[in-house]
């Protein structure tokens, strides 16, 4: 159990949550919601004990898992050693152990000490946490002869998955996870999905997957209104029960506001005869009947539409026996057509080449083979996966956005921006300080802009939060246009695409049917 007692947080003037009382039990999973900004991390933070709270008190289990997010702190260790540290008095035994084993001598209290720790490893299942690790770390996709590499040769998506395993390793009581799915293919997140399913602790996590969500959590406790209010069921059904909640009571004040008027007609007619004492009872029901304050949300959804100027033509692309890679091919033989109104998704496992795959057909690569055509009157909008960069410095993001394209005007390009939140002041700010979530809006707001026919997406959802992720699923399907676009988002493949194409292992395949209908084929 965790215990959250009259906690309160703020950063620079600026209340996050106030007086929060809440509790997380065992055998439930929590999903902690909120926009970017809402507090989310920070409360994480504040469960882990990294963080102090401003007032208040947090009660939490002896062994908890905790996903951390400095890959670099475990550079000079093992692989398959970082996971068996998560859990730290077997780790701190173990290492101990080697010491004493490593001596010549023993002193006689040093042998009785050996004993003990031998008491502690078999207690805590340190004889087979080796291939418990392993089986861990083969879950997640980090095979077998990764897992006695140091940390510092694996790529940072792939060091993410050691410290989540580290965090799942050693039975701990209550697990913490802050977006577990991050750098997680498609295979690994259902993974990781069957694995918290199966976990009697507590668990708390924070995702911007949607459909993690839904299938993982049991509550959901959202940060809103500066407080954090638990709701029974997945992501989903938050979502019902708040709107539920808000139109209740939004109806009940229209329901007050009008019987008010009629009260106040009264009261206004014959507040000075002989009804004198009829109105003055109508006052006190007046004031009996104020209206529920309805706080506000910090929820802000933007809104994505992304329009197109000129239609292509009916063939947007055509690719014929396509091998790629760089000095040896990673695929051979890719045949695929793409028609106007197209949504085709890329999709595979971390590392297979989906980026490498979206960047030949643009022809930022050269393919090893075959070839790729774009159709008539095709034009093609670019969101890269790193956009580190492509934004410069030393612009705000008005005159940039404007410099983009003079002919929408300033009031077309304020009115692109405020719809992605980017309102008023905050269309002035400096691209140099933009966060990632604001770089991200940045882009989609040029892609809105320039009204391209064709865009290639490539994890357009990353620094997404759920809103943002919403809308831009509603844009895409939207769209009159053609989409070609790389994603781990299972929500937004499931609703949008109409076609697959399948990086696995080796093999490359064309799928023209939905995501749900090759997982029915897959088995």
């Amino acid at each position: 159990m965790i215990v959250v007692s009259n906690v309160s947080k703020g950063f620079g003037g600026r209340l996050l949550f106030e007086d929060v009382n809440t509790a997380f039990a065992p055998a439930q999973r929590y999903g902690l919601t909120g926009p970017n900004g809402a507090g989310k991390s920070t409360f994480m933070k504040i469960l882990i004990g990294e963080m102090e709270a401003d007032s208040g008190t947090i009660s939490r289990p002896k062994r908890v898992g905790v996903l951390r997010q400095d890959h670099g702190l475990f550079d000079s260790m093992k692989v398959i050693d970082v996971v068996i540290s998560g859990n730290p008095h077997l780790w701190k035994a173990l290492q101990r152990k080697e010491a004493l084993l490593a001596r010549a001598d023993l002193t006689e209290a040093e042998g009785e000490e050996l004993g003990d720790l031998e008491c502690v490893v078999a207690e805590e299942d340190g004889y087979t946490a080796e291939s418990d690790a392993a089986v861990l770390l083969d879950g997640l996709g980090i095979p077998e002869s990764q897992h006695l590499l140091p940390m510092s040769e694996l790529q940072g998506g792939f060091k993410l998955r050691v410290l989540l395993a580290q965090a799942l390793f050693g039975h701990p009581q209550a697990l913490l996870l802050d977006e577990p799915t991050n750098h997680l293919d498609l295979d690994s997140i259902r993974w990781l999905e069957e694995f918290l399913l199966a976990y009697d602790g507590v668990l708390v996590v924070i995702s911007h997957d949607r459909h993690f969500l839904n299938e993982v959590c049991s509550h959901i406790a959202d940060i809103d209104y500066n407080t954090i209010i638990q709701y029974t069921g997945n992501y989903d059904d938050m979502v019902r029960a708040k709107a539920t909640v808000r139109n209740q009571v939004e109806s009940s004040n229209a329901r007050k506001l009008d019987k008010i008027k009629q009260l106040q007609d009264f009261v206004q007619r014959f507040g000075a005869g002989t009804r004198a004492s009829q109105a003055a009872s109508r006052k006190k029901e007046i004031a009996r009947l104020k209206p529920d304050e309805i706080k506000r949300s910090n929820i802000a959804r933007p809104y994505i539409r992304f329009e197109v100027e000129k239609q292509s033509g009916r063939d947007v692309l055509d690719v014929k026996d396509l091998s790629f890679g760089y000095s040896t091919p990673l695929y051979r033989g890719l045949h695929l057509s793409v028609s106007r109104g197209d949504k085709v998704a890329i999709i595979g496992r971390n590392g297979v080449g989906k980026t490498t795959l979206a960047r030949v057909l643009l022809g930022e690569l050269a393919p090893l083979a075959g070839s790729v055509r774009w159709g008539h009157e095709t034009n093609v909008g670019y969101f890269p996966q790193d956009h580190e960069g492509t934004i410069p410095s030393g612009w705000t993001v008005f005159n940039w956005m404007f410099e983009q394209r003079p002919d929408a005007g300033k009031e077309g390009v304020r009115s692109v921006l405020g719809r992605m939140l980017f309102s008023g002041e905050d269309g002035d700010k400096p691209t140099a300080t933009l966060s990632g979530g604001e770089r991200v809006r940045t882009l989609l707001s040029r892609l809105m802009l320039l009204k391209f026919n064709v865009l290639v997406l490539d994890e357009p959802t990353n620094h997404m939060d759920l809103e943002a992720i919403s809308a831009l699923r509603d844009g895409i399907e939207a769209y009159q246009g053609t989409c070609i676009f790389v994603s781990h988002d299972r929500d937004l493949i499931e609703t949008v695409a109409n076609k697959l194409v399948v990086l696995d292992g080796e093999r490359i395949e064309v799928y023209s049917a939905g995501y749900s209908q090759y997982l029915k084929n897959r088995g």
